[in-house]
């Protein structure tokens, strides 16, 4: 307690540093006030003020703060409206900005605190037009309006606002809420998560949709699997949004039990010492998670089984979630199967996961139509000399980051490019790197689609090779891979 102290007023002393002798803060120390810096900090203020977070001990420091910058960002809006009078015969017409409508939305935090009467005039004219434009914003835009009109007494408009929003969300049961059309850009406004955190602020807070704010909950917390929160800001938006009200995920985790096939683990193994693993002593019951050592607040958890206890009917993995009695079970949770095994390339199939991967091989013959891309299978002949084009296909069925793929080929074969690059096509970033026996990609963002790459290769030996598999890993999420299939190669001299 005595260090949370230190650190706490260590914190708000920082704070005041930075905060203008006039009310509002900047960015840099010594620098210009910043008036959406100051707005971001109040509205932090205001979330804490919400959540109840706010300890004894410094709200004394934090109604003083609180107070300097309300009246630096009352002022502000006033401004606003006289420009906009002395610049504008008719402003009935015009919809407010950005940095308005977050003044109203900090301002609803302070409900309390009266707007002052010389600025009410500029406050009531932005929450009417905000109030009459909304279908012209952005839907981040359309959330915080619908804050701070809810918490200003328009409650219907509000309603009217989260059920339109409500109309384009995509719902399913693995990814839970979200929106397809989701801005990604440079500016504050332009950004996913926090766009996504104040969804579940809205709907929580003005709705209270709980099934609705479970599932944005649900992508918010898939997202992160497989990306990361770039900034601070967006880490402590999603963490507010995931500390609000709807079904508790922070109680007791569930119990988990995983069936496969008709062998399954034993609820009561015990750890091989010095191993980690697990023995596989026992069959009938299924592996859970109840009463075995778990990471704590993850709940993660790992079984290993040996390879002579494995069969076919394995493959068939069930799995159940359970709660104590009288809590909500609609906390997620995900794990993967990885099953290790030795096979010769050209027989392996390809596998289907939300990353999919399809490769294909052309070799390019010349006619006097030009040339022209000959697919090849197990028994097309190759000659030395001929040029191989490598097509590969690959489906992303989410946005992710830092995605590794490898595609090997085989020693009959030699790359044209051997120098390694930076590649832009498509919309999509990605550095190319040449190996001895591999070529690889590196994505450090993924979007969601379709792509295609094609690189070219010379037949080099003569003889009978396996053609290399493409493979994909997402370096976040390891659980998520796949492969294509592998092929025959025979080669002769022509």
């Amino acid at each position: 307690m005595v260090r949370m102290s230190g650190e706490l007023e260590s914190a708000l002393a920082r704070l005041q540093e930075f905060q203008s002798p006039n009310g509002g803060f900047v960015w840099l120390k010594g620098g210009p006030d910043d008036r959406y810096m100051t707005q971001h900090i109040l509205s932090g203020i205001g979330r804490l003020k919400n959540m109840q977070a706010i300890p004894e001990a410094g709200a004394q420091q934090l109604e003083s703060i609180v107070r300097s910058g309300l009246s630096y960002l009352d002022k502000k809006i006033k401004e606003d409206y006289e420009n906009l009078k002395k610049h504008n015969k008719n402003i009935t017409d015009l919809w407010p900005g950005h940095i308005q409508i977050l003044y109203l939305y900090m301002r609803s935090f302070f409900s309390d605190r009266e707007v002052p009467k010389n600025v009410l005039p500029a406050y009531q004219y932005y929450r009417n037009q905000a109030k009459k434009y909304w279908l012209k914003q952005s839907r981040y835009m359309q959330g915080l309006i619908a804050l701070s009109l809810y918490r200003s007494g328009d409650a219907q408009t509000a309603k009217n606002i989260m059920a339109s929003i409500k109309q384009y969300a995509m719902v399913n049961n693995e990814m839970g809420m979200y929106w397809k059309d989701m801005v990604y850009g440079y500016y504050w406004h332009q950004a996913p998560v926090e766009m996504h955190a104040l969804m579940i602020e809205a709907f929580t807070e003005i709705t209270n949709d709980t099934r609705a704010t479970d599932d944005l909950k649900t992508w918010l917390i898939k997202n992160k699997q497989t990306n990361s929160w770039k900034t601070s800001k967006a880490t402590a938006d999603a963490c507010y949004a995931l500390l609000l009200r709807g079904t508790d995920w922070l109680e007791e985790a569930p119990e988990v039990k995983i069936k496969m096939g008709a062998l399954t683990l034993s609820a009561t193994d015990h750890e091989r010492p010095g191993t980690g693993n697990q023995r596989n002593d026992a069959v009938g019951k299924p592996i859970s998670s109840n009463g075995r050592p778990a990471e704590a607040g993850t709940g993660y958890f790992k079984r290993t089984i040996a390879a002579d206890k494995i069969n076919a009917s394995m493959g068939n993995i069930e799995v159940n979630l359970s709660s104590a009695p009288g809590a909500a079970a609609a906390r997620p949770a995900w794990g993967a199967a990885y099953w290790q095994y030795f096979e010769d390339l050209d027989k392996i199939t390809p596998a289907s996961t939300p990353l999919k991967l399809d490769k294909k091989l052309f070799v390019e013959k010349y006619t006097d139509r030009g040339p022209v891309l000959e697919p090849l299978n197990n028994t097309h002949t190759l000659y030395v000399g001929d040029k191989v084009r490598v097509r590969i296909e690959l489906r992303a069925d989410r946005d992710m980051e830092y995605v590794h793929m490898k595609d090997m080929r085989a020693a009959c074969m030699e790359p044209v490019n051997v120098i390694s690059r930076y590649n832009w096509q498509g919309g999509l970033g990605y550095y190319e790197s040449t190996k001895d026996a591999s070529a690889n990609f590196f994505f450090d963002h993924l979007r969601k689609g379709t792509y295609v790459f094609e690189y070219s290769l010379f037949v080099t030996h003569t003889g009978a090779f396996s053609n290399g598999i493409a493979t994909i890993q997402s370096m976040y999420a390891p659980e998520f891979s796949s492969h294509s299939e592998g092929i025959k190669l025979n080669v002769e001299e022509k």
